[in-house]
């Protein structure tokens, strides 16, 4: 990331797998955005305790304890973070998962192996680059 850039939002990405997780994160942090990874819901409700200024979230669906969707059920639950936008990744959503996801008001699903390039493009429409404001030397 260039130093002179602001960081952009703060994402968490939670995902019981490590490799998978951590790849997310370089690929995101390569854009500036600044990312928390959780392994299991526990992890990520801590997170967003300590991390007021998250803005997203990015969540597998099938986790071995608690799945990203009682994560999602738990944030809708919580007043001062029931309008946090969620995007679900996912290898095994079924017509059950999707009716939820929109009950729930998922912001996108994104099926496992995720393709960036349109992930990326979410983010930047959610979350626009800053532009450099330059000085007009005039």
């Amino acid at each position: 990331m260039d130093v002179s850039s602001p960081p952009r939002q703060q994402l968490l990405l939670m995902d019981d797998e490590e490799d998978v997780l951590l790849e997310l994160a370089e690929l995101l942090e390569s854009e500036g955005f600044c990312c928390f990874t959780a392994t299991s819901v526990e992890r990520a409700l801590s997170h967003l305790t300590h991390h007021p200024d998250i803005a997203l979230v990015i969540t597998d669906l099938r986790m071995p304890e608690e799945s990203g969707m009682s994560l999602i059920k738990r944030l809708r639950e919580h007043t001062s973070r029931q309008h946090l936008p969620v995007i679900v990744t996912s290898g095994h959503a079924d017509m059950d998962d999707v009716n939820d996801m929109l009950r729930l008001q998922v912001l996108e699903l994104f099926r496992k192996p995720i393709y960036h390039v349109h992930l990326l493009e979410t983010l930047n429409n959610l979350f626009p680059q800053p532009r450099l404001h330059l000085l007009n030397p005039s």
